[in-house]
């Protein structure tokens, strides 16, 4: 399989199901956020962090690709006229919602309850996890900005706005992991 193709040289690019459209699609945006987001949570993996958090990490890894196939196939190209799919293609589900949940749960009860928002930093880890939580709200936004458009899937949106609450609580996590002290943001008072 050749890396390069060449038929993206005049900015175009093609859709799961071969439907062409432009470079600058919010279809290729926001799936291509979703890879920048999967990027960034490779480099979270690896730094040093607990197994089971970087196992959880993994398969987050595994579903945002899956989500990226989702957001790559336009609806015309999912099933037929006779309901079959068309594109056989994985689906997140509510049992890889779920799982985020239970993640955030069991996290948060071992955390101190949180009083102010905080802000990010105090370690690079936990900076890291921020800037992963930063991007997959992006990507968040730009899918619900798609879904406005050209419907999407329910749980695309669902799960990006999970995950970043995961991101948010992991955060916080790896801080006190990390034996960092978490800075509340204390608005000033002029």
């Amino acid at each position: 399989m050749k890396i390069y193709t060449k038929t993206g040289d005049k900015g175009q690019t093609s859709l799961y199901g071969g439907t062409r459209v432009p470079k600058y699609h919010l279809r290729i945006e926001a799936y291509g956020t979703v890879d920048e987001l999967n990027s960034h949570i490779g480099l979270l993996k690896d730094q040093k962090i607990t197994e089971p958090t970087a196992k959880t990490l993994l398969k987050v890894q595994n579903e945002l690709f899956t989500l990226g196939a989702m957001l790559a196939t336009p609806p015309e190209k999912e099933t037929l006229k006779n309901g079959k799919e068309r594109l056989n293609i994985p689906k997140i589900t509510t049992s890889d919602i779920e799982y985020l949940e239970n993640e955030i749960d069991t996290m948060q009860q071992t955390l101190p309850q949180m009083t102010h928002f905080v802000l990010p930093g105090g370690h690079q880890t936990v900076s890291f996890c921020h800037i992963a939580r930063c991007i997959c709200r992006r990507a968040e936004r730009l899918s619900v900005q798609l879904n406005e458009n050209d419907p999407i899937n329910d749980h695309i949106i669902m799960y990006l706005n999970r995950l970043s609450d995961y991101l948010f609580v992991l955060a916080r996590k790896l801080t006190y992991d990390n034996h960092v002290e978490e800075i509340p943001w204390l608005p000033s008072k002029n």
